[in-house]
């Protein structure tokens, strides 16, 4: 007569509970040597990486070479919520000229970086053109999500360093600002070089309309959610109950609506964030739905890392030098070169410039744009742009993550 066994370790509950032990151990083990958590991100995904290869029965995430909209999905929700996060913590807009420095970094430095990236990915990665492009684009943005040690502090709490300004705002428009980037690289990739079928269109279409629609809907929706919170109605409003819920449920109905009519959600939820900030600005309120949005886009993130880190075995197995060196560059010369070029003209300290320049940390809006560009799209060189673009988050996490601590403290004094 046959019995089950006891003990019957399912992978399901295995992974939660490998998971659970690695957040725990990456956010506790650096505290063992300083009272800031460099090591978390990175830490996350080497442990995830370890995991994998060491414990038994442990299934490996699912490959985004060939399944990637899961990692789309998680991507994309952690990013509308960093975003919007982001652009709850900017106090005050004005006055009008400490925006320069962030609009150098968008329309110079980011187009520069671009090029290099595509540059490089062609004369040393051996791309095509196109998916040269779509590289370069996917390793664009700089990331809200794992910079929060370079950006201002929550909402009322001021401490809006120049430097600090300019590292939010950055990352919070250009996540949206990259997507006509992966467009051209799409177009690229389908239709080849010439741009008389299609240059027009892209430039009308994924440029003009949808960055603007993208901004209107986001600057009209944070207004309007203000009044839903705050004024309607004054004597009983939303905002007083403290729940965070519906915040983000209007984040979503924001960042879907603007989707709908083919705008770009992630600069409409970046503006919603920035447009609620401005109504009843000293309520505490938008302290609270800062830190609770905070809270889920952390809860993402680790997830995501770990994933990642567990991801990495499989991507090893075909890595290269060429891979090591692009990734390598792109951190260390490409985007401090083209943020200290771009910044020429702007009264900073030296220092003050170099910390603007280095500091374009990559992360979850890289993962979220290759993967949305893999479900939609049959890519060339595929494996080659994944291992890049993980490769490149894993060295952001650990050069940016160790030093990020003494250059806030030098702009501090």
């Amino acid at each position: 007569m046959e019995t089950d066994a006891f003990f019957e370790f399912s992978a399901y509950h295995l992974t939660l509970a490998v998971a659970g032990c690695i957040v725990i151990l990456a956010r506790w083990f650096p505290r063992l040597v300083s009272s800031r958590e460099p090591a978390a991100a990175p830490l996350m995904i080497l442990l995830g990486a370890l995991a994998v290869l060491t414990v038994p029965g442990l299934p490996a995430p699912p490959d985004p070479r060939s399944a990637p909209l899961l990692w789309e999905v998680v991507a994309e929700i952690t990013v509308i919520v960093a975003l919007f996060a982001a652009g709850m913590r900017v106090d005050s807009l004005g006055p009008l000229e400490k925006w320069g420095t962030t609009l150098r970094l968008l329309v110079i430095g980011m187009p520069l970086t671009i090029a290099a990236v595509a540059l490089l990915g062609v004369v040393l990665g051996g791309l095509t053109v196109g998916a040269a492009l779509l590289l370069a684009a996917v390793l664009a943005p700089t990331d809200p999500v794992l910079a929060a040690d370079v950006q201002i502090a929550p909402p009322q709490e001021g401490q809006e360093h120049p430097v600090r300004f300019a590292l939010t705002t950055e990352a919070a428009l250009n996540d949206g600002l990259a997507f006509p980037f992966v467009y051209l690289g799409l177009l690229v990739i389908a239709q080849g070089l010439a741009p008389g079928d299609w240059g027009l269109r892209w430039l009308l279409e994924d440029v003009i309309y949808r960055i603007s629609i993208g901004a209107a809907m986001g600057w009209a929706g944070g207004w309007l959610l203000g009044q839903i919170l705050f004024n309607l109605p004054r004597e009983t409003r939303l905002a007083d109950t403290g729940s965070g819920v519906i915040a983000i449920a209007g984040v979503f109905l924001c960042y879907g609506s603007t989707e709908l009519v083919e705008g770009y959600g992630f600069i409409a939820v970046a503006a919603m964030g920035l447009s609620l900030r401005r109504i009843e600005s000293e309520h505490h309120y938008h302290r609270h739905l800062h830190d609770f949005s905070e809270s889920i886009e952390h809860a993402l993130t680790a997830l995501l890392l770990i994933a990642l880190g567990g991801l990495l075995p499989a991507l090893a197995a075909d890595l290269t030098w060429n891979h090591v060196a692009i990734a390598v560059l792109l951190i260390v010369v490409l985007r401090p070169l083209a943020g200290w070029v771009s910044l020429t003209a702007r009264a900073l300290a030296r220092s003050d410039r170099a910390v603007v320049a280095v500091y374009g940390v990559r992360g979850i809006g890289s993962i979220y744009y290759l993967a949305y560009a893999t479900s939609h799209a049959d890519l060339p060189h595929l494996s080659d742009l994944w291992i890049i673009t993980a490769l490149t988050i894993f060295l952001s996490t650990i050069l940016h993550g160790f030093s990020v601590g003494w250059s806030m403290d030098r702009i501090g004094r």
